[in-house]
């Protein structure tokens, strides 16, 4: 926990707090419009720029967005459990089901700006790979919850290895991409998953309609067929606040 020269708390994270726990609680429901930075000021006697940084707080945990000229409001969104693990067994994607059905109940999932073709891998895709220069196979989507734009993903494929099949097409059928890369003889058997994190790109911020101060997840997730080869490369942006990640294995 941060604090001051004299040991305390700073006064913007005191106040932070103190609104986080009226969210918590559900003094301020979701939707419900934060105290401005006067209202603050006037009830905790701080200085504008002290409120100001904790207001930024809540947002930046994502609990809160701004809106241009309206105020602070508490976010309605709730966030995806993206379920690690679960999500690319066999028996889910193999039985038809999309990887996502693992995570979303009866929550509304929406995939746009679809974008298929051919390509050159990006720098770490084409190394992990291991191509020399070939062409790859590129899909693109964007993936849209309740509404809210909450994922990038791109997905890198050999072009050897996917020509001419469903993959190649905007609709992939039931199962997606990997239930047509077992159909060609090259269904994954193995996943590497790969987190960091980091301030996202304007295009990417504008994509997902990130509120300034939200950060992204980075994930690159590897998929392996028999004899560890390498059938994708799947390079995911996702918007940090609208995700909590869950990984549960057994010891």
């Amino acid at each position: 926990m941060a604090t001051d020269a004299t040991g305390r708390e700073p006064k913007y994270q005191r106040i932070a707090k103190a609104l986080k726990a009226e969210i918590q609680s559900g003094v301020l429901e979701p939707g419900a419009r934060l105290p401005g930075e006067n209202d603050l000021m006037s009830q905790y006697g701080v200085a504008r720029m002290t409120a100001r940084q904790a207001l930024g707080v809540l947002q930046s945990e994502g609990l809160t967005e701004a809106r241009k000229g309206v105020g602070v409001f508490v976010r309605a969104f709730q966030p995806l459990r993206r379920r690690g693990i679960p999500r690319l067994v066999r028996e889910q994607w193999g039985s038809g089901r999309s990887v996502w059905d693992a995570d979303l109940g009866d929550r509304d999932l929406v995939v746009d700006q679809v974008e298929v073709g051919e390509g050159a891998a990006s720098e770490n895709a084409a190394r992990v790979l291991g191509l020399d220069g070939e062409r790859v196979w590129i899909r693109s989507r964007r993936f849209v919850l309740d509404g809210k734009p909450v994922l990038l993903s791109t997905s890198y494929l050999p072009a050897s290895l996917v020509e001419g099949s469903a993959i190649t097409e905007t609709e992939t059928g039931p199962g997606g991409i990997y239930a047509r890369l077992a159909e060609l003889g090259h269904g994954p058997v193995h996943f590497r998953e790969e987190v960091r994190s980091r301030m996202p790109l304007p295009e990417e911020a504008a994509k997902l309609r990130l509120p300034a101060g939200t950060p992204v997840m980075l994930i690159c997730r590897t998929a392996f067929a028999e004899e560890g080869r390498v059938v994708e490369v799947n390079e995911m942006v996702l918007d940090a606040a609208a995700y909590v990640l869950e990984y549960a294995f057994d010891a």
